[in-house]
């Protein structure tokens, strides 16, 4: 849907009587950086992107676009893997990079007060010199923005023991579609009435514009024990996922990666990874100096019990930084591999990853293309890297198919359709697997209840009862489950 002329016209005016020129895009060459986001496949030209400074500037933006009905998608880094930043043609872009200031540091209360524009590793760095750091660690930290990070509920490395983002925020203060300004959550470790900020967190821009954060600082650990075991099967390496956790011992990370992965991250990061293994575990504990070394004790003797026939404990922070590298890198190493690859984001029970990494191979085969597995064993946050060619015909909607399979996989067994990239775009067709007619029926209400006119990133996350009728995909397909072998738990 585009806008017609007038209504342009008018916009564009009102635009530029709030923000200067240089900061109001409207030609192709400008919009063209803001076509997608992450998730390349999918492109689409706004109308205009408005880069604001200013909360009052916002606010001034989203109340022309709600007097005109115009759409209005919320972007941060641009760096989210759903298509949830994708623009719409007859929208705006609202950036919020130049909210790129971190306001406060509060060492007593262990909280930082940041913009939604600042860089995730930009936090730590900040509270480095006062002992303290910011938990949430997704792989593109470097680069994603905290704002973006709270729009999909961002997770990474150390999440399995700290949490999501949304364990690790406090307060938030966000723009309604009408304007508003108002505070959710708060400095204290509870508030009366609905949790609206734990709503907020995830909610992919649907339900208001972030323009502050209160995040939780937490102290350095005194100790670090980074561990790396191979294993000659990748279904003995999911298993002693399970075993470890089993064993009563939360790592702050524990990372699975398979051979094609390890083969990309090794030529790519030098980390000095096993190239004969099938699978490979990165475990990091942390603590006390003297809890530690108990923990690394138990580990080592579940992993050896697991099959691991090589287990490496790093011995300098240098060599932590190194094991670590490889998998930080992962996704770029996997780039160089094909022309494209399509990065899925399911979770799982733990105990059924030998099993789904068994179907995953299963799907390949089938569809005719090579996967690369990176996740976060940890908490069952699968990340298959599905290898395509965008230049050779179908094989997109191959890739895509294939995607959709490992996705409804996931439900089957328990687990969910995202753990930490949202849905977007990319899998809004499977929130019709995922959920009932019911479920999503009140998701809409509570999308109304904040954006009766669906102006904030309309056509995303949720689909419409229609739109999963016409799939077929309401819970079965053709009155069966898709992949009938497999119990549902």
């Amino acid at each position: 849907m585009h806008l017609d002329s007038n209504t342009q016209n008018t916009l564009l005016d009102q635009l530029s009587q709030i923000v200067s020129s240089e900061y109001l895009l409207t030609t192709t060459e400008a919009l063209t950086p803001y076509e997608c986001d992450g998730l390349s496949a999918y492109q689409r030209l706004p109308v205009a992107v408005v880069l604001p400074d200013n909360i009052e500037q916002v606010q001034k933006i989203v109340q022309a676009c709600s007097n005109l009905k115009v759409p209005i998608v919320a972007r941060g880094a641009g760096t989210g893997l759903s298509g949830g930043a994708l623009p719409h043609e007859g929208g705006i872009i609202l950036g919020l990079s130049r909210f790129n200031k971190i306001l406060s540091i509060d060492t007593n209360n262990l909280t930082a007060v940041v913009q939604p524009g600042v860089r995730n590793l930009a936090i730590t760095e900040a509270a480095r010199p006062y002992g303290l750091y910011y938990a949430p660690d997704p792989s593109s930290q470097i680069a994603c923005s905290i704002g973006g990070n709270v729009a999909e509920n961002a997770g990474g490395v150390h999440c399995l023991k700290y949490g999501l983002t949304v364990q690790n925020i406090q307060q938030i203060k966000i723009v309604t579609i009408n304007g508003t300004l108002l505070t959710l959550g708060s400095e204290t470790f509870d508030t009366p009435g609905y949790d609206l900020l734990a709503l907020m967190t995830g909610s992919e821009g649907m339900l208001g514009i972030i323009v502050e954060i209160v995040v939780k600082l937490l102290p350095k650990p005194h100790a670090v024990k980074v561990l790396m075991a191979s294993f000659d099967k990748v279904e003995e390496a999911g298993n002693a996922v399970a075993d470890i956790i089993a064993e009563g011992i939360i790592p702050a990370g524990l990372e699975m990666m398979d051979k094609p992965a390890i083969h990309a991250a090794e030529a790519f990061a030098k980390a000095n990874y096993p190239l004969d293994a099938a699978a490979i575990l990165l475990c990091e504990l942390d603590g006390d100096e003297d809890q530690l070394e108990e923990q690394v004790i138990v580990v080592e003797k579940t992993l050896k019990k697991a099959k691991a026939n090589n287990i490496v404990i790093a011995t300098s922070a240098e060599e932590q930084a190194k094991l670590w590298a490889g998998r930080k890198s992962a996704f770029p190493a996997v780039g160089r591999l094909s022309p494209d690859y399509y990065c899925m984001d399911g979770t799982i029970p733990r105990k059924q990853i030998a099993h789904v990494l068994q179907k995953i191979s299963e799907f390949s085969d089938h569809h005719g293309l090579l996967v690369a597995n990176v996740f976060h064993a940890g908490d069952g946050n699968l990340h298959p890297l599905i290898l395509y060619d965008a230049n050779k015909e179908g094989e997109l909607k191959t890739a895509e198919r294939f995607g959709a399979d490992i996705l409804e996989l996931c439900v089957e067994v328990g687990g969910t359709i995202t753990g930490e990239h949202g849905v977007g775009h990319e899998k809004i067709d499977q929130m019709c697997v995922q959920f009932s007619p019911a479920e999503l029926t009140q998701f809409f209400a509570v999308k109304s209840a904040f954006d009766p006119d669906s102006l904030l990133n309309p056509g995303k996350a949720i689909p419409t009862l229609h739109r999963c009728a016409e799939l077929g995909a309401m819970h079965v397909h053709n009155g069966e489950l898709p992949h009938p072998e497999i119990p549902r738990f």
